[in-house]
């Protein structure tokens, strides 16, 4: 629950979720002009469908857009449709690489924090000390 709520902190400070938001508006904006405009598409939902076919670029072929705007409008809408996933895919890639990078620097300032404390400590701290040592030193290895 707390990644979902720091990743969509993320999207907000991004200004992804605005981008999102605007391409979901644009998105039914072109469902209504295919509901008015093609004379094969007779209700929304069947608008919404075809949109969803474009954007995924599934094009399942049930419903073919005839007139030149329906086309042209198609074409912007798949085009665009490949950039806010290509934005979004980024987006999460690079978050799930930070939290990666914050858990791997706590662990290395808990580390450190035990070095400075070395004197102190007993036998089996030190053991366990060493462990996480090779084990962070073998995964650095990979």
């Amino acid at each position: 629950m707390k990644q979902l709520r720091l990743l969509l902190k993320v999207l907000k400070e991004t200004h992804t979720f605005k981008i999102i938001l605007i391409f979901m508006a644009f998105f039914f904006v072109c469902a209504f002009i295919f509901w008015f405009r093609e004379p094969e598409i007779t209700t929304f939902t069947d608008a919404l469908w075809y949109c969803y076919a474009v954007v995924t670029t599934v094009g399942f072929g049930d419903i073919v857009v005839h007139t030149h705007l329906a086309r042209i409008l198609s074409v912007i809408l798949s085009v665009y449709a490949v950039v806010i996933i290509a934005i979004f895919t980024g987006v999460v890639v690079n978050f799930f690489m930070k939290m990666i990078q914050m858990k791997e620097k706590e662990t290395i300032t808990a580390l450190l924090d035990k070095l400075e404390h070395l004197p102190e400590m007993s036998q089996e701290e030190l053991k366990e000390l060493s462990e996480q040592v090779k084990k962070y030193h073998a995964k650095k290895k990979k």
